[in-house]
Parts: C-alpha cells; structure tokens; sequence
C-alpha cells in the first residue's frame, strides 16, 4: 500500500511521447463514414524489465482525409515483490495499451478538430477483446 492508503501499482510509465503526427487533406468534407485501425507492438530492453509500447492509428476518411499518428510509451516496474512472466506479460500487453488509449483518443480529437472537418472522438474500446482478435 502507498502511504497515500491507496493502492499502488508496480507498473509505472515512465515516458511517452508522438513518433508521428500526419494529417493530409484529400479534399472537401464528404459524407463519407471514418475508419480507423489501430496496431500495437511490445519490446523490451534486453536484460531489463523496461518495455516499450507503441500504438499506431491509421484513420481514413474517404475522399476527405487520411490521419496517421504513433505514440510510444515507456514502461518499467517498481516493486519489491517478485513478478512472475506470466503477471509481467499480462500487464505489460493490457494494462500499458489501456494506460496509452486515452493518449490517442485525446490527439484524434485535436487532429480532426480543424476548420471544415467533423471532429473524431473515439469511442472506449475494450482492449480484451482487440487483442483476442490480433
């Protein structure tokens, strides 16, 4: 327990930061649905429970725009306790995409609120279930 009272966890990001931010205009606003696919990729420094997590969201709109952003976030462990692979690797492949969502969603938001454009707000995605169908 944190001396807080409340509870603390042993995964701690570290650092995030954009590796990219794209927004190319296609044309004039169309009447056209957005549509977006969103991968994620897990490394870990060599010898090290620091683990690097990029998500990257391509979204397109037809006729209208084409965004592209990728995020990465920076991810170690804090406790005392021993972690076993098997809770290392759960949280490492939910919880840190779910800690970077919000992060994402945020920098859609920004990118489609421009003059002449119906602003994106992603919905909450359940993070179980994209990557049982990864």
């Amino acid at each position: 327990m944190a001396e807080s009272g409340q509870a603390q966890s042993v995964l701690q990001l570290d650092k995030i930061l954009f590796d990219k931010i794209e927004f190319k205009r296609l044309g004039f606003p169309a009447d056209k649905e957005f549509e977006v696919t969103i991968n994620s990729s897990v490394s870990q420094k060599q010898g090290a429970d620091v683990y690097r997590v990029t998500l990257e969201l391509e979204g397109n709109k037809p006729e209208e725009y084409h965004i592209e952003i990728g995020l990465t976030g920076y991810f170690s462990f804090k406790s005392d306790e021993e972690l076993g692979e098997e809770r290392k690797n759960a949280l490492i492949s939910r919880n840190t995409i779910a800690i970077l969502m919000p992060y994402l969603r945020s920098q859609v938001s920004l990118l489609t609120a421009q003059p002449g454009v119906e602003c994106v707000v992603l919905p909450p995605f359940n993070i179980n279930k994209m990557l049982e169908e990864k």
